[in-house]
């Protein structure tokens, strides 16, 4: 029996299983269809959705070509990767996950990047971002905002290392580099900046509602992969599949001074990461160190609830999906060993103490976290944004099937 005829069947009987399982817990699998359901409604899409729709509007002004032109001579060097990839970082950090992958996407079909250069740029420029290592993390599970600060320097630390990393990947399929010319990198950045505009020649009015239509369906189909991972989690629980997959972690935990209590946060984690991160906070027989390594390792790998997404984004592409897959193993790794190295050194020097250090910038620790308030921000005018915009969006869509 070939591959092909084997995959057929192994999805078949997942999909079967998947079914008969609901059917035979429904109320545990509505529950954790409206928990994932909440998260996109509140969170998820009116945190996303400006990102989406500024980036998607940069990118036709001709913007982030400019921004493009002036950062190839550090990210060139670096990451391999063209100048734009700096921009698609920033955004991937600021916004999380999955813009990174919407981002390296569009600029694929837009032919900004070749293939082995969105494959390198994918796998490093999609992260969690700050407001959910601080906010939801480091305070809403933890109760330390501290923590966040050592989540969040092996997180991007970690990135960098699977950038650098990366830089080697494709070298026998990439093409030889074109000269570069001596023309000022300025003007140059000018010039395209442009050109751009000009190739591009849509209103500004259609440019936004082409912007909104695109965001809003790459976040309807986020929201998808979101409650149905979720019911996923769910029922692996209460089928005890996590129990069992947990017992051969409960061999290897030892041998890395890890308890054996973090095995099903750990598996649990590895399909979800907020289901993960807050099972991981829970348990009593752990250190924070060693509950800090986990958590770094359950972020960095982001879950198959997130790779899901990047694959159906970069379905769209010519993109492979393997190098990302790969690359969080990497970022798994680099986070969770970041995490070990820099607890002496930063944690217990400076926020064990009697007198903590100011080091980390004030909003993200103490009373008034500015990452706690804004997740409760978002929890209570998220839904109305939500509304709005998915309203705004079918009247555009009427609009365009009528024309």
């Amino acid at each position: 029996m070939n591959r092909s005829k084997l995959k057929t069947i192994f999805l078949a009987s997942f999909v079967s299983i998947l079914a008969i399982s609901i059917i035979s817990l429904p109320q545990e699998s509505v529950e954790a269809s409206i928990r994932g359901l909440n998260m996109w409604w509140e969170i998820v899409f009116p945190s996303l959705l400006p990102f989406f729709i500024v980036s998607e509007m940069l990118i036709g002004f001709g913007v982030v070509r400019f921004i493009g032109v002036l950062l190839e001579p550090f990210m060139r060097p670096i990451f391999r990767v063209p100048g734009v990839g700096g921009f698609i970082w920033a955004m991937g950090m600021a916004s999380g996950y999955p813009a990174g992958a919407k981002l390296t996407a569009r600029l694929r079909q837009e032919g900004q990047l070749s293939r082995i250069e969105a494959e390198r740029l994918v796998s490093f420029t999609n992260s969690s971002n700050p407001l959910f290592i601080f906010g939801a993390v480091a305070v809403g599970f933890f109760f330390n905002p501290h923590l966040g600060v050592i989540l969040a320097l092996s997180h991007y630390l970690g990135n960098i290392c699977v950038g650098v990393l990366m830089r080697f990947y494709g070298e026998k399929e990439e093409a030889a580099e074109k000269k570069k010319t001596e023309k000022s990198k300025l003007r140059t950045a000018f010039s395209v900046l442009h050109q751009t505009r000009i190739k591009d020649n849509r209103p500004i009015g259609r440019l936004l509602g082409d912007a909104v239509m695109s965001s809003v369906q790459t976040l309807l189909m986020i929201g998808g992969f979101i409650i149905i991972f979720s019911v996923i989690n769910k029922l692996l629980y209460h089928l005890h599949i996590t129990g069992y997959l947990s017992k051969i972690l409960e061999f290897i935990f030892p041998a890395i001074h890890l308890p054996d209590a973090l095995s099903i946060p750990f598996i649990s984690g590895l399909f979800e990461i907020t289901l993960g991160s807050q099972m991981t906070s829970q348990v009593q027989e752990a250190t924070l160190l060693q509950q800090a390594i986990i958590t770094s390792f359950i972020l960095a790998f982001s879950g198959f609830s997130v790779q899901a997404q990047v694959a159906s984004i970069l379905a769209q592409t010519d993109i492979r999906f393997q190098p990302f897959f790969i690359a969080r193993f990497f970022h798994g790794l680099f986070a969770a060993v970041f995490t070990f190295l820099l607890w002496e050194p930063i944690y217990k020097r400076f926020y064990q103490t009697e007198q903590p250090s100011n080091a980390v910038p004030v909003g993200f620790t103490g009373e008034g976290n500015l990452a706690l308030e804004t997740l409760t921000w978002l929890g209570k005018a998220g839904p109305i944004i939500t509304l709005i915009t998915l309203t705004i969006y079918i009247v555009l869509f009427a609009r365009r099937e009528l024309k």
